[in-house]
């Protein structure tokens, strides 16, 4: 069983600053990319951001310049620094991980985060 455990949401105004955190466990062989997506009601969930194992990363030009995502390898977190925050990026974040099981190296799955709420106040 794999787990993904978020942390790091909340209420911060806007121009303000949040650091998303997210550490997979359980039986993983190894992970291939993180990442984070977020989701407003009444639509799609939405590519924040990603970071592939050789360190590749990719963002929605919405978030470009403003967000940061890294990754620590030795602990399989993954981070997603917030700044320069707008209303507009209030969402449940959730992040991501595309990895293989111990159990079963012979394929990737993507597990998913339950979802940490933020909340951008005007």
């Amino acid at each position: 069983q794999v787990q993904l455990v978020e942390s790091g949401g909340g209420l911060v105004q806007s121009g303000g600053s949040l650091r998303l955190s997210c550490a997979a466990s359980g039986n993983i062989f190894s992970i291939n990319t993180m990442g984070w997506y977020r989701q407003t009601p009444g639509k799609e969930r939405e590519l924040v951001a990603t970071v592939a194992s050789g360190g590749r990363t990719n963002y929605a030009d919405s978030v470009q310049g403003r967000f940061t995502i890294s990754r620590d390898y030795a602990k399989d977190t993954v981070f997603l620094q917030m700044s320069s925050l707008k209303t507009e990026d209030t969402a449940v974040y959730y992040c991501t991980a595309d990895l293989v099981l111990a159990s079963a190296t012979s394929i990737t799955l993507r597990y998913w985060g339950q979802g940490t709420q933020v909340t951008v106040s005007s």
